[in-house]
């Protein structure tokens, strides 16, 4: 199974293929959102804190948009909608979108959990709405597989972290068998799933609620999203929060690059976690103790001599699996309070005469959850002709958006150039996009690579976390600088994204969102928690 980590050619400058949709659109009837009852099932999919009290709030849409806008008469695509409305609707000022990153997160949920990232002033003034993206989930998914079998024979000599000459031609072969799956079978949405495309069912969906502006917040690629919308429409953009941003120029010219330095992302956020590890010792974080060098020992013990058998792991270590997990939980601060358990555990398996019996033993009995897939994709026991009921969004996304070379023949001296530059993460992010998009199917991709700087009348707020592993915080510096009108706030934290895990943020983007009373460009915060604390 691959991880979904978010490769090469600099593309000219040109204007975006839907450059005249946008007079198209204006003038064609938007039908109002038809609200009613969800599903009993998706209300009890519902996290347990949503209450009965708020799930009896909810309400839930389908609106039509054009599969093509520049054919707003065309074939549709239908986008799946949840609300959660104000709590003060006497008072309501308008409703915020959510879109919680991927490419292919589905935000469909985020309306009915807004209360774990936005201040009670927030919730009172604004109705919160989630949605899942065109191709994403419940908007019809765009699949690449007629069955769970298919997938998982892809799957099959697809190695996440391919190093040896074997590894890596079996997964550019089944790599290529991948993409010409989604060539049979992904439709119509195959040709229209660039950020583009989300950026006009956002204002499909904004005039469908019946606001005259958006008021939108991102998280990660919704950062991509939110940036997208405010310089297509910047006369629409009310209020626009980004937190965890990526670099929309460098990612939509050049996506080989972007890769390379999101690699570093990575390597930074790694870097600082085991510094701070060797700070606070071993009573706060179990891996101290020349945390580097530990680390870099246990990578070259695995990568030498193959997995090791660790107690209470189902399955023998790989570096892979080092690499991926390391990837996944430098995401959240709790997950790093997990991760540092569990790597002292990987190293006293590979260095047994270190330890005594008795401290194998506490190690052992560290409750370590199994990492979060980053994927989602083929990793079900499937019984025959299961049918597929995964979705292929997130390389439909980047592979329309971001410029490769349309060959993948020089990859293995590409990854063996980053794992120098980045020795932990660089050969795991060039196993992903840049071995893939190459042969993806669609051509001559309608995308908007620009401009970015349009201003809009009130300054879009950009968070950045000085560690943020996923979308640097460099990215975040770029964002600000190449937004026409933007305010750059910081903060010293770990993880992807900030927004409900620093109270001093929270307050900031709830004056923002309801008075449009923009932070100070530079301010600086601070996270509720900080790691080992």
């Amino acid at each position: 199974m691959r991880a979904a980590l978010a490769c090469a050619l600099v593309l000219g400058t040109i204007v975006s293929g839907l450059g005249t949709a946008s007079a198209q659109t204006e003038t064609s009837a938007v039908r109002p959102a038809a609200w009613g009852q969800c599903a009993a099932g998706e209300l009890a999919n519902l996290p347990a804190s949503v209450t009965p009290e708020e799930k009896a709030r909810l309400s839930c849409a389908v609106q039509e948009v054009p599969v093509d806008h520049s054919r707003p008469r065309g074939e549709k695509t239908g986008i799946a909608m949840m609300k959660r409305p104000a709590n003060d609707p006497a008072r309501k000022i308008g409703t915020i979108f959510l879109n919680p990153g991927g490419p292919g997160g589905s935000g469909y949920v985020r309306g009915a959990v807004a209360k774990n990232y936005f201040q009670p002033a927030v919730l009172d003034r604004f109705d919160i709405v989630g949605f899942d993206p065109r191709g994403v989930a419940r908007s019809a998914p765009l699949r690449c597989f007629r069955t769970q079998e298919e997938a998982e024979a892809v799957a099959q000599g697809w190695y996440e972290l391919p190093i040896t000459k074997e590894e890596i031609a079996s997964s550019l072969r089944q790599s290529k068998v991948y993409t010409d799956y989604c060539k049979i079978n992904a439709g119509p949405l195959l040709n229209h799933m660039s950020t583009e495309a989300v950026a006009r069912d956002l204002d499909v969906l904004r005039e469908a609620v019946g606001d005259k502006q958006l008021n939108f917040v991102g998280f990660s690629y919704g950062t991509l999203l939110g940036s997208t919308y405010a310089n297509i429409f910047p006369h629409r953009t009310r209020a626009m929060v980004i937190d965890g941003n990526v670099d929309p120029r460098l990612r939509l010219t050049n996506g080989t690059e972007y890769d390379r330095q999101r690699a570093q992302g990575f390597e930074i956020a790694l870097d600082a976690m085991l510094k701070r590890c060797d700070a606070v010792g071993a009573a706060k974080c179990a891996f101290a103790g020349n945390a580097r060098q530990k680390f870099e020992n246990m990578k070259a013990a695995l990568r030498k001599n193959g997995p090791v058998a660790v107690p209470g792991e189902p399955a023998p270590v790989s570096l892979a699996t080092v690499t991926g997990r390391v990837a996944g939980d430098l995401y959240s601060v709790a997950r790093i309070n997990t991760l540092v358990p569990w790597l002292q555990k990987v190293h006293v398996a590979l260095n047994p005469a270190e330890a005594s019996a008795a401290a194998l033993s506490v190690q052992s009995a560290v409750d370590v959850p199994e990492p979060a897939n980053n994927n989602g994709r083929w990793d079900v026991d499937a019984l025959p002709d299961t049918p597929y009921t995964a979705d292929d969004s997130y390389y439909a996304v980047n592979c329309t958006d971001k410029p490769f070379a349309r060959t993948n023949r020089f990859w293995e001296q590409t990854a063996n150039k980053w794992e120098k530059e980045s020795p932990t993460f660089g050969r795991y992010q060039a196993a992903s996009d840049l071995m893939t998009c190459p042969t993806w199917p669609t051509r001559h991709p309608d995308r908007w690579i620009g401009p970015w700087n349009r201003h809009t009348k009130n300054p879009i707020v950009v968070v950045g976390n000085y560690y943020d592993p996923a979308t640097q915080y460099l990215f975040s510096q770029r964002m600000a600088k190449q937004l026409g009108n933007a305010r750059l706030i910081s903060v010293d934290s770990f993880g992807h994204c900030i927004l409900g895990r620093s109270a001093a943020t929270d307050a900031a983007v709830a004056a923002y969102l309801v008075d449009l009373v923009a932070p100070v460009d530079g301010s600086v915060f601070q996270p509720n928690v900080q790691p080992f604390a």
